[in-house]
Parts: C-alpha cells; sequence; structure tokens
C-alpha cells in the first residue's frame, strides 16, 4: 500500500437507517466498475523527509523517509562510495532497530510501524571495517495519521446571527471562512474536523462543499439542497495550514450556513477509532432501547452506546414519522442539550443523518426531540472512539469517485440492483458522502461490502452477494439526499453500492479520507 492509494479495511462500518419494505426479491443486477485510480487518491499532506547530503569521499549515507501509512514509513538508505557488503543499522527512535545490507553505491528500503503517532528521529549507522569509516545520519518523522478529540457539541457557526462571520447569508457562488484551529479550546495544529453543517433559509438549489482554506475547491460537495430546505450533513473536512475552512455555496441565491463541531483530528495520540458492524440501540417503533412509542415533543431518552473509557461515538440517527417539522439533537448524558442539530425534518419525513458525538462517562448519549410534536427514532452505532482505539484519520484530496450521470463514470446505477467500485485492500475504513439525485420513486441506499473479487468478476464467476437490509438513506420521488458514510470495502476491497428503489436514480461518491490502524 502506497500514500497514492485510497485503501479500505477487512473491517469496518456501514451506518444504517430504517429497513424499507422488499415484498419481492428479485435477481440483483450488478454494474461493475474500475480499480480506483492511485492518482484520484492522493493522500492529504504525504510527505517525505530527508536527512544531511553531506559525507566524506570514501563513505556516505543519505536518509529519505516516505510517509506510507498512518503509522508507517518507508525508509530509503543511499549508500556511495563503500566497499561492499555493508551493514547499515538503523534506530528508528522508538526503542526498536533493523540493519539492512547494501552493496556499493546502492539503495535499500524498509518499512517501519510506529505503534503510537507521534514525532521521531530515526538515526542510521553505516561502518566500513576495511577503510575504518563509518557514516551517521538522523532524520526527524511525523506520523501521518490523525487521532481523534471530542469536542462540545458547539455551535461555531451561524451566520443569521453572526456567530463565527460576518452576518448574513453567504452570496451565491461564494465562500464563507470559519476558524477551526486556535478556536475556543481547539488548539492549533489540528489536521481535520468533525462539524454538522447545516444549510437553511434557502430560495434556490443548490450545494455546499467544505474544505480546507488555502486549497482548491473541489469538484465534491456535502450537501445539496432545494428551496426552501433546511438540510443537515456530517462532515469531516480537512483543516488549512492556517487553522481555517471554507464553506463553499453553491447555488445562485444567497443560503445561511450553520456549523457545528463535535470534535477534531490532531497527529497525536488522542483517541483512536474502532469501527464495528452497524448495531441498532434503539428503535423507538418497537421499544429498543427505550420506552416504546414516539419520542414526545420537547421529549428526550437516554441510552448507553459505549462501555467505560470510550470518548465518543459513530451512529446513524434517523427520524421517521414526525407528526411537524423539527429536529433532533444528539449530545453526552449528563449535559444541557445544546443548542446545536444534528437531523432536520418536516411532517411525514423519514431522515437519516451521520453524527460523531461525545459520550458521558459512563458511555451515554441523549437523544431531544426538538420538535412540539412527537417523532419516531432510529439510533445505530457504527464505530467508538478511545484511547484504546487503532485506527488513525488519514485525510485525502476530497474528489469525486463515482457520479452516474456522467459518461465517465460506472452508470447506469440499476434499480433493485448494486453499482461495485473496487478500492486497493489495506484499510479498516474509509470515509465518503453519498448523494442520490434524479430520483423517480421513493427507495433508499444501502453500502455493503462485496465478497467477490476482482478476479470473480473479470471471469464472471462472480456470485451475487445478499442483499443488504440497513439504509445509508432515504429518498423520495424528484428529492435528492445525502449523507456521510464510513463504509469498509471487506476483504477484498470493494464495496456495493445498492438502489433498493423501484425506479432509476443517480448516485454521486465523493471520497475524502480513510481510517488506518497501521
Amino acid at each position: 500500500m502506497s500514500a497514492a492509494a485510497i485503501v479500505a479495511a477487512g473491517i469496518g462500518f456501514i451506518p444504517g437507517t430504517a429497513q424499507a419494505a422488499d415484498p419481492v426479491k428479485p435477481a440483483a443486477q450488478a454494474a461493475g466498475a474500475p480499480a480506483l485510480a492511485p492518482a484520484e487518491g492522493v493522500a492529504a499532506g504525504f510527505g517525505t523527509f530527508t536527512s544531511a547530503a553531506t559525507g566524506s569521499a570514501q563513505l556516505s549515507l543519505f536518509l529519505s523517509a516516505q510517509m506510507w501509512s498512518a503509522h508507517g514509513f518507508e525508509l530509503t538508505t543511499s549508500l556511495n562510495r563503500g566497499t561492499p557488503p555493508l551493514d547499515t543499522t538503523i534506530d528508528w527512535g522508538d526503542g526498536t532497530t533493523d540493519t539492512v545490507v547494501s552493496s556499493g553505491s546502492s539503495e535499500t528500503r524498509k518499512l517501519h510501524v510506529y505503534k503510537e503517532l507521534g514525532e521521531y528521529t530515526i538515526k542510521a549507522t553505516v561502518v566500513d571495517p576495511v577503510l575504518g569509516t563509518r557514516d551517521t545520519k538522523e532524520v526527524r518523522v511525523k506520523t501521518a495519521g490523525s487521532e481523534f478529540t471530542p469536542y462540545g457539541p458547539t455551535r461555531l457557526l451561524d451566520t443569521r446571527s453572526g456567530t463565527g462571520a460576518v452576518k448574513g447569508k453567504v452570496k451565491g457562488y461564494s465562500s464563507t471562512r470559519l476558524k477551526v484551529a486556535g478556536n475556543g479550546s481547539i488548539p492549533t495544529g489540528v489536521t481535520a474536523v468533525a462539524l454538522n453543517v447545516t444549510a437553511t433559509n434557502t430560495t434556490s438549489g443548490g450545494h455546499v462543499s467544505v474544505f480546507a482554506s488555502g486549497n482548491t475547491r473541489p469538484t465534491a460537495s456535502n450537501i445539496n439542497f432545494d428551496a426552501g430546505q433546511t438540510v443537515p450533513n456530517l462532515v469531516i473536512a480537512q483543516v488549512g495550514a492556517d487553522g481555517y475552512v471554507e464553506l463553499y455555496n453553491g447555488g445562485w441565491e444567497p443560503v445561511d450556513l450553520i456549523a457545528d463541531v463535535t470534535g477534531y483530528f490532531g497527529q497525536q495520540e488522542a483517541s483512536g477509532y474502532a469501527p464495528q458492524a452497524p448495531a441498532r440501540v434503539v428503535d423507538t417503533r418497537y421499544g429498543t432501547g427505550t420506552q416504546r412509542g414516539p419520542v414526545a415533543g420537547q421529549g428526550f431518552f437516554t441510552v448507553k452506546v459505549a462501555e467505560p473509557g470510550a470518548t465518543a461515538v459513530a451512529l446513524n440517527v434517523t427520524v421517521t414519522d414526525p407528526q411537524e417539522a423539527g429536529h433532533l439533537t444528539v449530545h453526552p448524558a449528563g449535559q444541557a442539550a445544546p443548542t446545536t442539530s444534528n437531523v432536520n425534518f418536516t411532517a411525514g419525513q423519514t431522515v437519516a443523518n451521520s453524527v460523531i458525538v461525545p459520550v458521558s462517562k459512563d458511555g451515554e448519549i441523549t437523544v431531544r426531540n426538538g420538535a412540539w410534536a412527537p417523532s419516531d427514532v432510529i439510533v445505530e452505532l457504527v464505530g467508538t472512539y478511545s484511547t484504546a482505539g487503532a485506527c488513525a484519520y488519514v485525510p485525502v484530496t476530497p474528489h469525486r469517485q463515482i457520479d452516474t450521470r456522467e459518461s465517465w463514470s460506472k452508470g447506469p446505477w440499476p434499480t433493485r440492483g448494486y453499482l461495485w467500485q473496487a478500492f486497493s485492500v489495506g484499510q479498516e475504513a474509509w470515509v465518503m458522502n453519498t448523494t442520490v439525485t434524479n430520483t423517480r420513486g421513493a427507495g433508499f441506499l444501502s453500502v455493503a461490502p462485496d465478497p467477490n473479487s476482482t478476479g470473480n468478476y473479470a471471469d464472471r464467476t462472480a456470485l451475487t452477494p445478499e442483499r443488504p437490509v440497513s439504509s445509508t438513506l432515504n429518498w423520495t420521488a424528484g428529492k435528492t439526499a445525502a449523507n456521510l458514510v464510513q463504509a469498509s470495502a471487506g476483504d477484498n476491497g470493494i464495496v456495493d453500492f445498492w438502489n433498493q428503489g423501484w425506479d432509476r436514480a443517480d448516485l454521486v461518491v465523493d471520497i475524502f479520507g480513510y481510517y488506518d490502524n497501521w
């Protein structure tokens, strides 16, 4: 695995929501997709560290350490003007050593994975016993991965009130800048941030893209909205070197934007991530995890979602059959409900949104219904952040991987079938934004790992995967819906995107990063 590839997991998670009825189970149709091109998945910030290029005429050593994974490096030792064979001893700076053998003017490469994120000094020494010479070089390196620190939930941006930016709507085809690093207790140097971003007071259709300040605005989007809608979506966005992110309004008309922070990522030990298969911890329709029946208007429930030691959880939260418009707020148990929101809905909607939220010391969260009328709520646990978590986050340059509206992409998206996308194998989970648009009827999207290999598809021996029963997002005719997904590609590095509706729709998938445990 190299820094130029997005890789997927053997063990990951697929956020789920309410199941949709499936009275008939026809044979699924499949549409294939080539493997992700390496150039499309370059990890943001992956770089090379080098030693001084000095040495004697008899013996000279040069070190080049290339970031290889969240915790790992590939070290190239270049030996010039030596007498073969020579041993080079490598001290990795973490209490471990290796020895490589070089033959004269040559290069050797060695992989090393650090158990903990941080900065290390790699020291290499070569000795020529024949000439009685030696050379020692050092190179200071910093691991690429970032771990999570819960924060809030706290509102950082609200253009309606002037919080975090100038008061007033963001004009069409323009951006507002939001300070993240150094804002409140968020430290400088953070690499990424978890924000629940909401577009509201919309008067035309459009989209919102969130990206690192100083970077070129990507084609990838995070939120899609129509006139009159209030639409939230969870965003894991890279933070610019100046500590800011930009929120771009891709519509013709001005729009109000809200951003609530629930945590940030930094290149040091904090809370690692542990993905899991989705587990339904609450379903008020059946009394799972809490009292049976819709959550009363302005009511709430508290549920345990993690064991002590956890700092935060990743959830997919769905509201279904709400009797009037409103919102849900998810927050740590034992705290007063913040002014933030996670899911916004209108009467009769089924709406899902991914949520990353801190937990109480007992591993509990509270979900509050901000409407004045009852609503049913579904909560699925898809991952946990804790000091014991092994996975670190690596952002990539945001890019559009699938767009069935375009001829270059993988379309059309089969009805009652799936589109498979190949990724390289090696990571635990990765982060994408899925959007369904041009919908002709109601349906839902399921995202699941594929049990087949690319070889199976190439020689037409692939078996139809079992149809998933959970959903990532729900849609109705004529509407565009989006949701963040942190997904596993299974053992074979392939992910399936299931159209669980009976009518045609288009699928858009934007890639933002991955979780890596090595």
